[in-house]
This record gives structure tokens, sequence and C-alpha cells, in this order.
């Protein structure tokens, strides 16, 4: 229910988000506790005619579009923006009945569609991109549901013809996207069904031998999960909580929660970075596309500090993985929101002989911008005391704890929640 779900907000964090322009290499846009993308490489001036302008609380999901022209936020205020990235103007806002969990934008940019916390995916059509046109606020459309299982991911296959949704039930749904979506997606293609624990992230890959590409799923069972997506085909399993273990078992800490939080593949899909919950630093995985498995490529840590990404991104040709840590809190919280950008070069094309593109941990001078650019994007600073990030890093683990792992319930009380809920209450 939405109104026992908001007891306990003004607690409630959302972990920061990072989103890589895919052809502009110099603008990653971070998420912000009122907006998402309030500091950037460049200065811009964000133009948002709405009767309520710019996001009012936390950020869930920032998204740019296949060529870069759209972007879109979304979040906890129950809004869907839509942006143009030449202008950096609002075109369209859309109001959702409930919390928003997840963005996608089809591969041609016609429509928007996004994800709420009952588990029901929303349609929205695009009339265009106009520089000169107004705000126009649209409205949504049901696409599909996965039946009060909230929805923590979403994305279009490489060839625009499925749309792949992923659940805190450890469920991915492929579905045929409708040449008129307007009219629901009845066809589902697939299910893909091995993971024990929560969905946290998806990730396509493909390459000249796979154009339709293979999908990469993420999860609380401390998997990474490669997939032939159009059949439901499991074809690899990599456990990288128990990697990341031996990598920290190493070092100083052992036990560590091994939560799969964030994906990001190479343009080639060689490569897939993992960032994982309490692990500082990324998991480098190489696929081999013959043999359709991964292997352990390279594990990159960070050190000097407790930087464990909650969120990475990349683009076509720089190389380059943007990675952010931190906390957006929603605006009721009275707290202040902490960002912690770092960049790591060499993430191109696998090639394991070659010692020239090995991934390393840029200082921060030596990231595209500077500390100029960290100064922006981490709102105005350069370092935070280890205490402080610590804090960050555990708040952020619960509110994912609390999001996604299901209560346990006595039969009492679920008797007096299934009275209680809204959608009955109208029902004689």
């Amino acid at each position: 229910m939405e109104d026992e779900n908001e007891q306990g907000r003004e607690t409630e964090v959302a972990p920061a988000l990072i989103s890589v322009h895919p052809v502009n290499t110099s603008s990653p846009l971070p998420s912000a506790p009122t907006f998402a993308f309030s500091i950037s490489s460049c200065s811009v001036s964000l133009v948002d005619e709405s009767p309520e302008p710019l996001h009012k609380d936390s950020i869930r999901a920032i998204r740019f579009g296949a060529n870069g022209k759209l972007f879109v936020s979304a979040g906890d205020d129950k809004l869907v923006k839509i942006w143009s990235t030449d202008s950096w103007r609002c075109l369209y806002s859309v109001s959702s009945e409930k919390r928003v969990s997840a963005v996608a934008i089809s591969n041609g940019g016609r429509f928007v569609c996004f994800a709420d916390k009952f588990g029901i995916v929303w349609v929205v059509e695009l009339d265009g991109i106009h520089e000169n046109q107004g705000l126009v606020c649209k409205k949504a459309e049901p696409l599909l549901a996965h039946y009060c299982s909230i929805i923590t991911s979403l994305g279009f296959s490489p060839d625009g013809q499925y749309i792949v949704s992923a659940d805190r039930d450890s469920k991915i749904r492929v579905t045929a996207f409708p040449k008129n979506p307007l009219d629901r997606a009845h066809e589902i293609q697939s299910f893909c069904l091995a993971h024990t624990e929560f969905l946290s992230c998806l990730t396509f890959i493909c390459c000249q031998d796979y154009p339709l590409g293979l999908l990469v799923s993420g999860s609380g069972d401390s998997t990474v999960r490669l997939w032939d997506f159009t059949s439901g085909s499991l074809l690899h399993t990599c456990e990288v909580g128990a990697e990341a273990g031996i990598a920290q078992s190493n070092g100083r800490k052992e036990g560590s929660n091994t939560i799969v939080t964030g994906l990001c593949a190479t343009p080639d899909g060689s490569l897939v970075a993992v960032a994982i919950q309490s692990f500082p630093g990324i998991m480098l995985l190489a696929c081999n596309f013959s043999a359709k498995t991964f292997s352990v490529a390279r594990v990159v840590s960070i050190t000097g500090e407790a930087f464990i990404p909650t969120s990475l991104g990349t683009t076509f040709s720089s190389g380059l993985l943007w990675m952010v840590m931190g906390v957006s809190s929603s605006q009721s919280s009275g707290s202040a929101s902490l960002a912690r950008v770092r960049v790591i070069s060499g993430f191109s094309k696998n090639d394991t002989e070659s010692t020239e593109l090995e991934p390393i941990v840029l200082a921060d001078k030596e990231i595209p911008g500077g500390e100029q650019l960290l100064l922006k994007l981490q709102q105005g600073n350069l370092s935070v005391e280890e205490e402080v990030f610590s804090a960050a890093a555990e708040a952020v683990k619960t509110a994912m704890h609390n999001l996604l792992i299901k209560k346990q319930y006595s039969a009492e009380r679920r008797e007096f929640r299934k009275r209680g809920r809204n959608d009955r209450k109208d029902k004689r």
C-alpha cells in the first residue's frame, strides 16, 4: 500500500546515479536530490515551465536516449520529465500514479516507458522534438504489468523489438514491443528464470557476430548471469560475490554484502563492469561470444578512500568508465546529498595480452575536466571524510534492503493489510 510505504520516508535515501551522454564524452550527469542533472561538465540553463518545475524528491531513474537527443528523469515525486539535450528544455512532463522505479527510451526515441513501484510499466508517445515548443503534459497508458512486484530495471533490446523488465521477485520478462504500444503489449516472448533473489540491474551486450545481443543481469543473489533473452535460456552464471569475497579477503574485510548494484558494458560487448555492494572497486568480466560465457578479466580496487560505486556509465568511444558513489536524499529528510565521482581509463575492447589498455583509476586532476568538473559533479566538494562516506554507504544498503527484500508478516497482519488495500476500497 502506498500509504504504508510512505511511513519512514523521512529517513529514506536513494543511491546516487550517473548517466553519460552516449556520444558527447564530456557530459556525465549525476542525480541530485531535487533534479537529475543539477550539475554537468558545462554550464547549462535548465528550462522547465511545468507547474512543478524540476524534481522535488529523490531521483530513482535517469537515462539518455540511444542518440543522446533525449534525456529522461523520474523518481519519488511521481513525475517523469523528458528533456531535449540540445537546449536542456523540459519538453514533456508526465504524472505517475505511483513512485517511479525505472525508465527506458525506445531506440527511435518515439516512446518513453517507465515502471512504477506497483509493478506496472507505462508508455508515452512523443510528438517529436521541437525546440520552440511549449511544455506538453502527456498522459501515460499502461503497457504491461508484473502484478504487485516492484520493477527494478527496464530496457529495450538492441534491435528495439523487445522491452525487458526485471522485478523484485527474481523474474525477467521479455515482451514483444507492439507497433501500437498504446493498445498494450500482449505477446510475452520469454521469461528468464534462474536468479534466487531480486533483480537489481540489466544491460545488453552485442557485437558484429551477435547483432541481436545477449542479456546480462545482476541480482541480490551475488551472481551475474548471461542470457539468450529471446528463448529465456540461461547461458552462463558468474559468482561475482564469491570472486569479490576472495579479492577482499586478501585485504581488510571478509564476508561482505555482495549484492550486484550496477552493470555497464563496453560498446563492443567484450567487457562488463560490475559494481558490488560493499566492494571498493569494480570487477571486469570478459565475455566470450563464441562460447557464450563470462570470465573474470580483472578486479580493479580503489584504494585511499572508502569508494563503493552505486552507479556506472560510459560512452561509445571514450574508453572511460564513470562511477559515482553517494546518496540522493529526499527534501523531507532534511539531510544533504552526497556524491563522489571516480573514473577508470582503459574500459574498452578486452585484450588480455595488451598492457596499454590496462584499466587505471584516474586521479582527480587526470579526468576530463579535472577538479573543476568534480567540483560541479560533487556539489562543490572535492573531498569528503571517510566516516561520512561509510555512513552514506550503510544508508544506501539499508534503503535497498527495505525496498527490495520482502517483508514477512503474520497471518493476522496479512489479513489486516488486505482489508486496507487501496485498490479494493471502491469495490463492493
